[in-house]
């Protein structure tokens, strides 16, 4: 018998790191695009579609909580080594992406940039708890 009042556990994790010096709308703003292609790759992290009691409907969301943390530009960098060097699944952020305003321009500012001489603000990362905590070791949880 399965008792639906259990707390959930997930054998995985979202989380994103940001770095500790953006403004509030950075932090935001990349918090969002981070996150927006998960999804689209892991589709199992994606729960049912919501309504509400007048049947109203809205999209679906993720089934599990995104954590978001923070950390020096130098932790993002060893953070990225890191996941890539566990084959993580993974998004990036970079400085350059501020100053472009489209998917396009964005691709191309991060393709212009060789692995280890992108600025990092922020990434995220999905995969097995432990895995994922192995990665952010040392960031802290964002206030």
């Amino acid at each position: 018998m399965t008792d639906e009042l259990a707390p959930v556990r997930f054998d995985t994790k979202i989380a994103v790191l940001l770095r500790d010096d953006l403004e509030t709308w950075q932090r935001l703003n990349v918090t969002a695009f981070l996150v927006s292609g998960l999804g689209t790759v892991v589709p199992e992290v994606i729960g049912e579609p919501y309504a509400d009691a007048d049947d109203t409907r809205y999209l679906p969301m993720f089934r599990q909580p995104v954590l978001v943390f923070e950390g020096s530009k130098e932790l993002l960098t060893t953070a990225h080594t890191r996941a890539v060097g566990r084959g993580a699944t993974l998004s990036v952020f970079t400085s350059d992406l501020f100053a472009t305003g489209n998917d396009r321009d964005n691709r191309a500012a991060v393709r212009a940039v060789r692995r280890d001489g992108m600025d990092l603000v922020g990434l995220a990362v999905h995969g097995a708890r432990n895995a994922v905590d192995k990665i952010l070791k040392g960031a802290s949880m964002h206030p």
